[in-house]
């Protein structure tokens, strides 16, 4: 029986030999399929450009720091700020409600805004789309009317301390401070250009407030809540002032 089985097993090990060195031989003498490729390009070859791809990252990143860019650089902070001084005022609680003031305050900006966008579009964007200019030089001529802007309207006490804070060389004119030390320089100038208008904003209302609480105890009404009663009056005193004019009036003219 083993002498029977032994010329099968012979030949079962040849055919194992035999493939194992057939089929390595022909793998590295057949071609190998063409696979899936990737090509990143980074630029045009061009010096100052960037693909098309990077540029449109480089836009979703920008848009998704719109809203930051457009509280941090523009005249929004001081006319949100204001805006909801005025409804904490008149005590009217959620009325105008948030959608509408933030509304307001947008349209606002655009509008003081206007002549800075006006400059950035023909100094910088339109060379830039007509290929005149690379994109650094296209940006740091967009910074230039933003930076302007904010000169204006920042504090050079404001100014100073975060020129301090950033242990930055003094300098000796506008165009030698960074931008990242203006930015914030420009918020809090806002912020406190912001409460004392709101301050003053405050004053007639506190003074109906008190007469109208000085009325309800003289009367003996001491739970009836003042708010409540000095409301209307608030509200004809601010129609009959056309308080929407003179509001949206001076917060525009603060910025001349």
């Amino acid at each position: 029986m083993t002498a029977r089985v032994m010329p099968y097993v012979l030949c079962a090990a040849m055919v194992v030999v035999v493939t194992a060195i057939a089929v390595p031989a022909a793998m590295a003498a057949a071609p190998a399929p063409a696979g899936p490729s990737l090509t990143l390009s980074l630029g045009t070859g061009e010096p100052g450009q960037m693909s098309v791809a990077i540029q449109i990252l480089l836009l979703l990143t920008l848009l998704s720091l719109a809203p930051a860019l457009l509280i941090m650089v523009t005249s929004f902070t001081r006319i949100v700020v204001v805006l909801a001084f005025l409804r904490q005022a008149m005590g009217t609680q959620q009325a105008p409600p948030n959608q509408v003031l933030i509304s307001l305050a947008l349209f606002l900006t655009l509008f003081v805004m206007a002549p800075v966008w006006q400059r950035i579009n023909t100094e910088a964007l339109q060379p830039y789309l007509a290929q005149q200019m690379t994109q650094s030089a296209a940006l740091d001529r967009a910074a230039e009317p933003l930076r302007q802007f904010m000169f204006k309207q920042v504090r050079e006490k404001d100014l100073m301390l975060f020129v301090e804070l950033s242990k930055t060389p003094a300098p000796k004119d506008p165009s030698g401070i960074p931008t990242q030390v203006l930015i914030p320089s420009f918020m809090i100038s806002e912020l406190r250009t912001a409460f004392q208008i709101g301050f003053v904003i405050y004053l007639p209302f506190l003074i109906i407030d008190l007469v109208v609480a000085s009325i309800l105890m003289s009367m003996g009404m001491m739970m009836v809540p003042p708010i409540i009663v000095a409301l209307p009056f608030k509200l004809i005193l601010f129609v009959l002032a056309d308080g929407w004019y003179l509001i949206v009036g001076s917060l525009v003219k603060s910025f001349a």
